[in-house]
């Protein structure tokens, strides 16, 4: 099994240093290395005998021969390589079998059944999770009416809820944010650092065993029905069957047109015809409506995902509404940027029109995504479910379209990419108000398990929000880290990109309450500290002024929380105040 982990990184003040992998992790990347070369993929097939653990891995290094039918041969590698990653799956002295759900499901494969609640324990309050793609602030934005004209649901949540202004993910991209999501740990400690390869997606979720730390595998055994509609992580495929933990399964594998697509409906393939983002919202009003006990739903939207397809009554919806300019938009790095930024063209006369036209259609989307949340609000009532459900609603990660000049994209360090809404209604949950204590994606699976009553892994990076809801305090920090590998342009990657959408070299960024710090780990060495108090565009780089005891103090704070593991060790990171 590829057990390729992301290396924590050693940054030196003024270069790059990688701690070495252990002599079995290198084993098991040169395997893996070698295996996808040879044309085996983590979304392979068993007919084609190309899945890249059953098919590759697995033969190498158990010395049997490849169970599918052999159409690509084993690669050539070398023995000393196997015995070191045999060395890190073996039980009782014998090698061990590929994990059934990294070796391939079957598009039979069962979802779990609930389990029945004890005699006399009392059911925990229902959670409903709504995850939209690519979801950025410009989206509710009230200056142009964009909230109040595409998401009233939405707006009345904020109403009626909690708003977090100060919600960060780990990483502006899908599978390493979302796997945050799922397990509460930071990219470092998940493995899954990208969308696709050896260390990203589906493949690198699986390989590193985290189904088996999920939110939903928890709350499985405590016995709460559990949904997972709509997106998964890049990678799934609609025959690899229902991953442990969730008891209702609807998934669909490449749905980003949101027509024209098929889901696997807890372990049969099905090909529904109307848009993705309505027919999981039919689909979840329905698992309420049946629900006998206590639940979680997550309903994952493709939307407003590339290529911005919103459904057909909303196509011709906002006429003449455009993109809202901040001063950051079209913005020319100065003397002091980092290169990458400097690479950057200018936009062009054509473009204003073009991310206007991108806009409108990101709007159109998103108001499907509102219908959803009002259907689902207004099902959750009719079922007398209102005072013991929390909803919540949030994204993988932002999108910029002309800040900085990047065209239409993510993954940057800044605030349109990493700052995403954090909306939360429920029993006890204050209505109105905004908090701006820092909070993270890691933060919801230990805030779903607290609000199940049920304990959280010491293991878990995250801290949980649950105070916060209850109109207490929050977790004591002064820092949210942001963790990203550049992307590989991939045929695969429906997040491939080029340049000038803004493709940053690998990089690890600390996020504080008025300041930015980012330390880029490739070849270049270069360091970039923003004052967001003086300058909240961040359009002016002045790490070069800072003194040498500052910088030490910000490196020392970053290497801690890009090295740190487990909830003690990451929180006291994150309070730290450099």
């Amino acid at each position: 099994m590829a057990v390729l982990r992301f290396v924590t990184g050693i940054l030196a003040l003024l270069g790059c240093l990688w701690l070495p992998m252990s002599a079995q992790a290198k084993g098991c990347a040169e395997l893996n290395t070698a295996c996808v070369a040879a044309g085996f993929t983590a979304n392979g097939t068993a007919t084609k005998g190309s899945r890249i653990v059953r098919d590759c891995i697995s033969p190498l290094i158990n010395g049997i021969s490849p169970p599918g039918n052999g159409i690509l041969p084993l690669p050539n590698v070398s023995q000393n390589a196997v015995a070191a990653c045999r060395a890190t799956k073996t039980k009782g002295g014998k090698a061990a079998a590929p994990d059934a759900a990294v070796a391939g499901q079957t598009a039979g494969a069962a979802p779990a059944k609930v389990k029945a609640l004890p005699a006399g324990a009392a059911a925990g309050p229902n959670i409903v999770f709504i995850l939209a793609d690519d979801f950025s602030f410009d989206l509710i934005n009230e200056q142009n009416g964009a909230l109040a004209q595409a998401m009233p649901n939405l707006a009345r949540m904020m109403q009626q809820g909690l708003s977090f202004s100060n919600y960060f993910v780990t990483d502006s991209l899908c599978c390493p944010s979302r796997t945050s999501i799922f397990t509460g740990l930071l990219p470092h400690n998940s493995g899954v650092i990208t969308n696709t390869g050896a260390d990203g997606g589906y493949g690198a979720f699986m390989s590193h065993n985290n189904d088996s730390k999920t939110f939903a595998l928890a709350l499985h055994g405590a016995s709460y029905a559990t949904a997972m509609m709509g997106k998964y992580l890049n990678g799934y495929e609609v025959n690899l069957g229902v991953p442990q933990g969730w008891s209702d399964w609807a998934v669909a594998a490449n749905g980003y047109g949101n027509f024209n697509y098929s889901l696997n409906q807890n372990g049969s393939v099905i090909t529904p015809k109307p848009h993705l983002t309505d027919e999981i919202s039919q689909l979840g009003q329905d698992f309420i409506a049946a629900a006998t006990g206590p639940f979680f739903l997550e309903l994952a939207t493709f939307s407003p995902h590339a290529p911005y397809t919103p459904p057909a009554r909303y196509a011709d919806a906002f006429p003449g509404l455009t993109y809202p300019q901040s001063p950051a938009y079209g913005a020319r790095p100065d003397d002091a940027a980092p290169q990458w930024m400097k690479d950057i063209p200018p936009l062009d006369a054509r473009f204003a029109a073009k991310v206007n036209n991108i806009y409108r259609l990101r709007v159109q989307s998103v108001k499907g995504i509102d219908d959803m949340i009002g259907a689902i609000r207004k099902t959750l009532e009719a079922q007398g479910l209102t005072k013991t459900t929390y909803v919540i609603f949030s994204s993988d990660n932002g999108y910029h379209m002309g800040e900085h000049s990047f065209r239409p994209g993510k993954m940057t360090p800044f605030d349109t990419d990493i700052n995403v809404p954090l909306v939360v209604v429920g029993p006890g949950v204050p209505a109105g108000k905004t908090v701006s204590d820092m909070a993270m994606n890691i933060d919801l699976l230990p805030t779903f398990l607290d609000l199940a009553g049920l304990p959280v892994a010491a293991s878990v990076d995250g801290q949980s929000l649950a105070g916060l809801l209850r109109g207490g305090a929050g977790p004591n920090r002064s820092i949210a880290v942001v963790e990203h590998k550049q992307s590989a342009s991939s045929a695969n990657d429906p997040d491939a990109t080029d340049s000038k959408a803004g493709d940053p070299p690998t990089y690890v960024a600390l996020r504080m309450k008025d300041a930015l710090y980012v330390e880029y780990l490739g070849g270049s060495g270069e360091v970039a500290y923003y004052d967001l108090k003086a300058d909240p565009d961040a359009l002016h780089n002045i790490a070069a002024t800072l003194p040498a005891a500052r910088l030490k103090a910000l490196h020392d704070a970053l290497q801690a929380n890009h090295t740190c593991a487990g909830t003690r060790q990451c929180a006291a990171a994150q309070a730290l105040k450099p």
